[in-house]
């Protein structure tokens, strides 16, 4: 789903609330926020002028402008009171932890640069999903969004010099199951830098794709 430009609301103004409006703002919508009370981060965020708040409890009409909105409260009325307004208006709503009130699923997700794992329950689950995601946020670490930003670098090289696709097949075959991975984990410049001459070409360093390591 593409929401950038889009307005999008959320309700409430706690730390589930504050997760929701990073997701947004990180996928470019225009966000607003409506809750008597905020988290450092929120408020950090409105300072910054990158979401608008409106410091009061929900009132109906407070999502008519929105794309999708979230309901993160644990208030049981109020819920109901935002879903029977998105429903009658056809507003696209996501109340958390309620899957019943519930016209969009999100997944759980575990990003690391361009690289993004999606892991949903359908709503069933989203203690589930969450316990997932924490076990695979801590097997896919940092160096994978080093390392697709590698391969990305080394695609757009390999597209400009019009080589056939499948010697490039192979060469990204050949990078995914070499110690790629291990050397950028350990930030061994030197040797990364020698593997990719060997496998690629002279021209793919990583100070000649741009891509900063920590010193080693």
């Amino acid at each position: 789903m593409d929401i950038k430009g889009k307005p999008c609301v959320v309700i409430g103004g706690g730390r589930v609330a504050e997760r929701k409006v990073l997701s947004l703002l990180n996928a470019g919508a225009k966000v607003c926020v409506v809750s008597p009370r905020l988290t450092d981060g929120i408020k950090k965020l409105v300072r910054e002028r990158r979401v608008k708040v409106i410091k009061r409890a929900y009132k109906q009409g407070d999502i008519d402008s929105a794309f999708l909105a979230y309901s993160a409260t644990d208030k049981r009325e109020i819920n109901r009171e935002i879903f029977k307004e998105a429903k009658g208006k056809g507003i696209l709503l996501n109340v958390v932890d309620v899957p019943d009130m519930c016209n969009f699923i999100v997944p759980s997700v575990v990003e690391r640069g361009d690289l993004l794992i999606a892991i949903s329950t359908s709503g069933k689950s989203p203690a589930l999903a969450k316990r997932i995601r924490k076990r695979l946020g801590k097997e896919f670490g940092e160096e994978y969004a080093v390392f697709v930003k590698v391969m990305g670098c080394i695609r757009r090289g390999l597209l400009k010099k019009g080589m056939e696709s499948h010697k490039n097949k192979k060469i990204f075959e050949k990078l995914v199951n070499s110690s790629l991975m291990d050397l950028i984990k350990q930030k061994n410049r030197k040797a990364i830098d020698t593997l990719l001459k060997k496998a690629v070409g002279k021209e793919f360093t990583l100070a000649k794709m741009k891509i900063k390591l920590g010193d080693r």
